[in-house]
């Protein structure tokens, strides 16, 4: 079964043209939402993410300035929305000045900082079969959903930190527990112990998903965002 990316436009995302095929495309199509899983309450470090206007991925607040999302959800004009569990209100919004990338990931500078909590980012992988919690807006089954208001979670088990991202980078792969990550999760966090070990960058819709590793690219992210 083809691998699709997690993200896209929230348009896209509403017509599932979600395509996480090991390459790049637009990743989870527009953070739809989490299959399976549970609403999320409460969450000051998420990060709703909009590209020219439009919904476009899930992500994480890693300091005052910069925010932690994938590199395929990166496209013109970028805003977030900080803090909270609500895609389209509440928590405060900030446009994008800058970004950098580094496999499947992307950090995302912002106008003026944000006084929130932020993530812990982890410099270890997970272990194998350990159980993970992942996080996003995307489609709530794998065709004609539309998009997730409210955040959602999910329960997955780690099956190897030895994967590939859509960019080649590497990945932890996992199978659904109680949800899977689809359409609208790219960019969205992967957590163990309550530390942020991947970014949400490829899935098949089923049961399978692949996170970008945080351990792999933890230097980079010091280098840039100074966290």
């Amino acid at each position: 079964m083809r691998l699709r990316i997690v993200v896209a436009s929230l348009s896209l995302a509403l017509t599932g043209a979600l395509v996480l095929s090991a390459a790049a495309t637009a990743a989870p199509a527009g953070p739809d939402r989490i299959i399976g899983g549970s609403l999320v309450s409460s969450a000051p470090w998420a990060a709703a993410v909009f590209a020219n206007g439009s919904f476009t991925c899930s992500g994480t607040i890693i300091s005052a300035n910069y925010v932690l999302t994938a590199r395929h959800c990166v496209n013109g004009t970028m805003s977030v929305r900080v803090g909270s569990v609500y895609r389209s209100s509440g928590g405060v919004t900030r446009s994008v000045t800058s970004s950098s990338t580094r496999s499947d990931l992307a950090l995302l500078r912002l106008s003026s900082p944000v006084s929130t909590t932020y993530v812990t980012l982890s410099s270890a992988y997970p272990p194998v079969n350990s159980t993970n919690s992942i996080y996003g807006w995307g489609m709530t089954c794998n065709t004609g959903c539309g998009a997730s208001t409210q955040l959602k979670t999910a329960s997955v088990r780690v099956t190897t930190t030895n994967a590939r991202d859509a960019y080649g980078g590497r990945a932890i792969g996992s199978t659904a527990i109680n949800g899977n990550a689809w359409r609208g999760d790219s960019g969205g966090p992967q957590f163990y112990n309550g530390s942020q070990v991947g970014v949400a960058s490829t899935a098949d819709g089923v049961s399978r998903q692949y996170y970008g590793s945080v351990a792999y690219n933890r230097t980079w992210i010091t280098q840039v965002a100074g966290v």
